[in-house]
């Protein structure tokens, strides 16, 4: 399998992830504060959402991926 079939299959399987779940969230620390013996942290939730245009573009280009022939 070279990697062009590879990246069209990722790319495949990132399309349909995106289009399932429709985003992602992490955790990001913020603010990190140290007083003596005191010590604060802060952690915000974001969220990443994928747009749906996104998704279906990676399916059309990993399936235009396994159906182009490459050069042997």
């Amino acid at each position: 399998m070279n990697s062009t079939k590879i990246a069209a299959i990722v790319l495949i399987v990132a399309g349909l992830l995106g289009l399932a779940y429709g985003g992602f969230t992490y955790t990001k620390q913020t603010h990190d504060v140290d007083m003596g013996p005191l010590h604060m942290s802060i952690d915000e939730k974001q969220t990443v959402n994928v747009p749906i245009w996104v998704g279906v573009g990676a399916i059309l280009i990993g399936g235009f991926l396994l159906v182009v022939r490459t050069k042997p």
